[in-house]
């Protein structure tokens, strides 16, 4: 669970501080006003709990979500909300303050004599809140929940859930089990026997092998339970908060003046308040010293980017040990949907795209900043996951094809198989193994994405830890390499082109060019990837070229040798600039990819910030500085909400985790590249004005510290030895 702190503090040791270096200590986030609503709320969080914390007409409140509490119908339920209401209203005086001390990450509220820290412990699901008050006073606490009763889900929420616009008619989001006692109270939800998974399996044609497929969410039991010493429980109340009625289970203490409220979302044994403060420091402590980036800079906008990052960092640090990923639409601190959209009027546990629904192309976004930041460990939910859909996987191409490999769909469900919505409804004759869905037919390449991740990170663990992971680059090439020869096959054509290569027909570039032969995204996959394994053959021979064309006498990446409609708004002509590396800056042709940045008519049309948009990452990629300072500072710009790096819904939902993802990664690429000989490439598409030092990492198990100051660059460049 430590290895990161562990690995970090080896790194430390190679790289000791200097006599006249200080810690890095990033600022904290302080507010002197109380919230109008949980929109301006801030998060908290660690291990695989996060929180939205906010202060309201002299009430604490705060949500609390752990990743993996997935129901029936694979919606990601929060545990609950909580409220502390505390007499003589003290957080109405002026002296009130919530501040999120990024340093220990916890939050601290405090006014009217009234002190109170919040934090989730970094090993174990639990949740502390310690209230301290000078003079005794009266105070409830309230565990509100609106699954106090069984709550028909309607068409328009569909999307919070795997049916999306296939809701049934009875499909409920069926009530919790809320056990209240002295001073303890438990909620658990269990999930019936059948669920989504099985309308999936009936609707995607696999009920000859449902018994060999992995299910997730049958009979699932999410428990929790709150422990108040002090208060004594008083009994039930009614209301209703943003539009969605409650219950509230109260608890009295008349004496606060020194209790700990506990919140633990398992049934281990609980960790002392004083333990967890404690190890919990140490970790965010480490966790900020793993990577940096620190500017010298008055520049407002520069500021603003990089602190951006700091809190996406923070966030995203909140899951680093959960089962399950942080999710790309809303992490792990969504907040009531109407304040998002106004027509959303549902519960809290609504969010746009799905709960236990993963799509790849945004999800990726989230986790590729952690290769460079040096935060491994925060990647291994994702990959875990990757690993226990992998047999599912296999299966779909077995089952449906008759071919090895794994088979990851973009739309993808926490068991491995397609979304059953996007699915849709086939026909006799119909390939049964493919999506009945315009934007997501034949897209399969995103998973190699993820397998690229556990190239790049493996290095820098020096047992085989990892090794289980190569298996998420092995099965999805050789999905590619089996699957498309078959389908030539099946169509009594050569597997060959007439260049001995395998032809990707019918492909999918992205979700946007359809019916593609030769997508160059899937291209610079299988190149990339096939320049680490042999499995496609040693030498790229049995990989398609790059196709290229040219625009106004200039050569350019094509977005594949030929396609029959346009469908979405992305670019994989330039995903041979990222994710795959192949065109950049000090790599071969980068006139190439900068024609096609510049000159491709559809990368200029659909050229953005907005969401999961990555213009800001090819331009810094391709050293285009005056581009990259533009796009990542607006990529990176303060979102709508109080905490400024809850970002707008996008095209998914808020806070938007992929929007902050993509101005991660474009900052970082910003500041230190590799070229085609693996030789660090410093502050490639950074403004030489803007004074910066930063700590990131690159292959070849080097930890990279540089500083840009007044135009002169120097740095540090270590290798680290396995322990």
């Amino acid at each position: 669970m430590l290895r990161t702190a562990a690995l970090v503090l080896a790194v430390m040791m190679c790289v000791p501080l200097s006599a006249d270096k200080k810690p890095y200590m990033p600022k904290d986030v302080v507010w002197t006003t109380q919230s109008r609503n949980s929109s301006e709320s801030m998060p908290c969080g660690g291990h695989d709990i996060g929180m939205n914390i906010w202060v309201e007409q002299g009430d604490l409140l705060f949500y609390v979500q752990q990743s993996g509490w997935f129901d029936e119908n694979n919606t990601l339920l929060k545990a609950g909300r909580w409220r502390l209401h505390i007499d003589g209203d003290p957080f109405g005086r002026s002296d009130f303050e919530q501040r999120l001390c990024l340093e220990d990450g916890a939050v601290y509220v405090k006014g009217g004599g009234v002190k109170v820290r919040i934090w989730a412990d970094v090993q174990e699901p639990v949740v502390f809140a310690a209230i301290v008050s000078q003079h005794s006073r009266r105070a409830v606490l309230s565990y509100e929940s609106w699954r106090y009763r069984d709550r028909p889900v309607t068409k328009a929420e569909g999307q919070q859930c795997s049916y999306k616009w296939t809701v049934p008619k009875d499909c409920v989001t069926y009530a919790d089990s809320i056990e209240p006692d002295d001073y303890w109270l438990t909620f658990t939800h269990k999930n019936r026997e059948k669920t989504v998974f099985d309308y999936t399996v009936e609707r995607e044609h696999l009920e000859s092998i449902k018994d060999s497929l992995y299910n997730p969410i049958g009979s699932l039991l999410n428990y929790g339970e709150m422990m108040a010493p002090g208060f004594r429980y008083t009994g039930t109340t009614d209301g209703t908060y943003a539009g969605t009625d409650y219950r509230s289970w109260n608890y009295v203490c008349d004496g606060l003046k020194d209790n700990v409220v506990r919140i633990r979302l398992n049934q281990l044994p609980l960790v002392t308040a004083e333990e967890s403060q404690r190890r919990s420091d140490n970790w965010w402590y480490i966790y900020w010293q793993t990577s940096y980036i620190q500017l010298g800079t008055k520049d407002k906008a520069a500021q603003t980017m990089v602190r951006n990052y700091e809190l996406m960092r923070y966030m995203l640090g909140c899951n680093a040990y959960g089962e399950w990923p942080t999710k790309f639409n809303g992490g792990l601190f969504t907040f009531d949907p109407v304040f998002v959209d106004s027509t959303a009027t549902f519960t809290p546990d609504y969010r746009k795209w799905g709960g236990g629904t993963m799509t790849a192309q945004n999800q990726r976004l989230v986790y590729w900043p952690m290769v460079k930041s040096g935060d491994w460990d925060l990647l291994l939910p994702q990959l875990d996951t990757y690993l226990r859909m992998m047999p599912n996987a296999k299966l779909w191409s077995r089952h449906h094809w008759g071919h090895g490999g794994a088979c990851f769909s973009e739309q993808i469900e926490n068991s491995g198989l397609p979304n059953p919505a996007e699915y849709g409804k086939h026909k006799e004759g119909d390939d049964l193994g493919v999506e009945k869905n315009k934007w997501l037919e034949y897209e399969w390449d995103t998973a190699l994405e993820f397998g690229k991740m556990v190239l790049d990170i493996m290095p820098w663990y020096p047992d085989t830890t990892l090794e289980k992971y190569r298996a998420l680059v092995e099965e999805p090439l050789r999905f590619f390499a089996e699957h498309y020869t078959w389908e030539a096959r099946r169509r009594g054509l050569s597997w060959q082109d007439r260049h001995d290569t395998l032809v990707i027909f019918p492909g999918s570039g992205c979700e946007t060019y359809k019916m593609a032969r030769n997508p160059s995204s899937t291209v610079a996959a299988l190149k990339a990837l096939n320049s680490d394994l042999t499995l496609l053959g040693s030498d790229c021979s049995y990989v398609p070229r790059i196709p290229l064309c040219v625009i106004d006498g200039d050569t350019c990446i094509a977005p594949a040798e030929s396609w029959e409609r346009i469908q979405n708004t992305e670019v994989p002509q330039l995903y041979p600039v990222f994710p795959w590396r192949i065109y950049g800056v000090g790599r071969p042709h980068l006139n190439i990819a900068r024609n096609t940045y510049y000159k491709d008519p559809h990368a200029l049309e659909m050229r953005s910030t907005k969401g999961w948009k990555q213009d800001n990452i090819w331009a810094a990629c391709l050293g285009l500085t005056d581009e990259a300072r533009r796009l990542n500072t607006e990529k990176l710009s303060d979102g709508p909400y109080r905490f400024t790096a809850f970002y707008d819904a996008g095209f998914d939902w808020a806070p938007d985790h992929n929007r902050g993802g993509a101005g991660m990664i474009g900052l970082q690429e910003m500041l230190v590249q590799e070229d085609a000989d693996n030789n660090p490439v410093l502050f490639p598409a950074w403004p030489r004005d803007w004074d910066c030092s930063f700590r990131l990492y690159i292959s070849g198990r080097r930890c990279i510290e540089a500083t840009l100051k007044n135009g002169v660059i120097t740095y540090t460049e270590d290798g680290i030895s396995p322990e």
